[in-house]
């Protein structure tokens, strides 16, 4: 089984569309998160140690989230999507750029 956890800045738009679009996906588990003070849900130690992969949207959301949590990321694979914040949720466009770019992993 594979624990994909999305993360963006506020937890509105990409991430949850991601973990949305791949939570349908076989032997998948998806959770989503934010890094800023404000995000929906804010990321949590707890979420990193449950994701086998992360992805985050943005080369920014790597470095807080390696600023932020670096102890808890020993041996977590994080991949950057380059996505930029310009999607509304589940939007079309959005959905076929996250599948395109994330299906290599999940399969």
């Amino acid at each position: 089984m594979i624990r994909a956890l999305f993360i963006c800045s506020q937890n509105r738009l990409r991430s949850p569309t991601a973990e949305q679009v791949f939570s349908i996906w076989p032997n998948v588990e998806t959770d989503s998160a934010g890094l800023g003070n404000d995000a929906e849900v804010r990321l949590s130690i707890e979420q990193i140690e449950w994701a086998t992969i992360i992805f985050v949207m943005e080369k920014a959301h790597r470095n807080k989230l390696s600023k932020q949590f670096k102890p808890h990321l020993n041996g977590k694979r994080v991949i950057c999507l380059d996505i930029p914040d310009d999607y509304d949720y589940m939007q079309p466009e959005l959905v076929r750029l996250l599948e395109s770019k994330v299906k290599s992993f999940l399969s």
